[in-house]
């Protein structure tokens, strides 16, 4: 989906760097302001360099941290609205069960925002996920709202509505070097393009990107294994049948959780992942790592057969992702601290497809001046000491 055949133009009111899932919301959401927006990607589309090819993602309203869980209305309202604007679906309403040990401070913080009826015991979790065997001592809530984005399908979606409102797409083109000031410069090995507001969502690459604007954010690249499992009785865990999504928290074995969904993008495979992985330099993503290239794999197949021993243990397709983490697993949303008028979008840690309509709104807002529809205190820079450095 190379872009040189769109016209060349030099000046624009906003540029965005990084055409994810997070800096297409946020050149969507310049574009719907009626300002002329540049949308760079340094890779031709569509590819699965990054971190928002694929087909599925899971969405919810459970949150265990109030500030996702106050944003998520929103983010289902924009999604709706970007299926209405696409004349097309994106989201399917599974449900989502999330389980683990009573007590577990995540799970707790999850149950804090359900409703006394979002409780299932045993029983109900057996009616409602046949395939899903519960280990003495779990606790299992219900988010009825939860279900599969499609991924894939969302991307171009809504890259198509931001070109439609007359944003410029231009993908094949490697950020080279950007020269602050009140109106920015970014040359790329396409063009020189100026404007005065620009925002970097770069994914894996934003530390690169920041590195020359004197900014070391606390960023770490990681390699996920994206597991897909066969069925042992055909139709068992299918996308048509009641079987819901599910997240298990809290459980020893796998601190930082396991996430599934049902098999809708390979017939009878359902998706099983562990929410974390290696590091990684993102520009040696597809290169086998040293040692056991898949360490997750073990995990996953022990989960499986305590939890859904109706799937085989050994993984049928093995694909890869990348999630950018921060320290804290919580997004950065913030201004470049000696640049206002640069802002940045970046960390989203394997959490943040769900919400990348709220963010692009955001990052929107923030780079023109406005007050955020949502606090972003919990996304500020500020929280991570001695980020801001001499340029070089």
């Amino acid at each position: 989906m190379a872009a040189l055949s769109q016209p060349q133009q030099a000046s624009y009111d906003a540029i965005v760097i990084g055409a994810g899932i997070q800096g297409s919301f946020a050149a969507y959401h310049l574009a719907q302001r009626h300002r002329d927006t540049l949308l760079l990607e340094q890779f031709v589309l569509p590819h699965s360099r990054g971190s928002s090819h694929g087909q599925s993602r899971i969405t919810r309203s459970a949150y265990p941290q109030a500030h996702y869980a106050r944003m998520m209305p929103d983010s289902f309202l924009l999604w709706q609205r970007l299926e209405a604007e696409a004349g097309t679906s994106l989201y399917r309403r599974t449900g989502l069960v999330v389980l683990g040990p009573a007590g577990d401070p995540k799970l707790e913080g999850c149950r804090r925002g359900a409703g006394p009826g979002d409780t299932l015991d045993a029983a109900a979790l057996a009616q409602r996920f046949p395939g899903l065997r519960p280990r003495a001592g779990d606790v299992a809530l219900w988010d009825g709202s939860g279900g599969v984005l499609r991924a894939d399908r969302a991307l171009r979606a809504v890259q198509d509505v931001f070109r439609r409102h007359g944003g410029t797409l231009r993908d094949g083109e490697k950020v080279l070097s950007i020269q602050p000031g009140a109106v920015l410069t970014v040359t790329t090995t396409g063009g020189v393009y100026r404007a005065p507001r620009l925002i970097i969502t770069a994914g894996a690459w934003t530390s690169a990107v920041l590195a020359p604007l004197g900014l070391r954010l606390p960023l770490q690249p990681l390699r996920i294994d994206v597991c897909y499992w066969k069925e042992k009785e055909p139709g068992s865990y299918s996308a048509g049948t009641a079987t819901p999504c599910f997240m298990a928290l809290g459980l020893p074995e796998a601190p930082h959780g396991i996430y599934g969904l049902p098999a809708l993008e390979y017939p009878g495979l359902v998706k099983v992942c562990y929410h974390h992985g290696r590091p990684v330099d993102p520009e040696d993503r597809d290169r086998a790592p040293p040692g056991a290239p898949h360490p997750d794999v073990a995990l996953l197949s022990s989960f499986i057969s305590s939890y859904l021993p109706g799937l085989e243990l050994q993984p049928a397709v093995l694909e890869t992702c990348m999630y950018t983490n921060t320290p804290d697993g919580d997004f950065i949303l913030d201004r470049h601290p000696k640049h206002s008028n640069i802002v940045i979008g970046a960390g989203f840690s394997g959490h943040g497809f769900k919400l990348a309509p709220v963010v692009g709104k955001l990052l929107c807002q923030l780079s023109l001046g406005e007050e955020p529809s949502h606090s972003t205190a919990p996304f500020a820079i500020g929280r991570f000491p001695g980020v801001l450095r001499a340029a070089l």
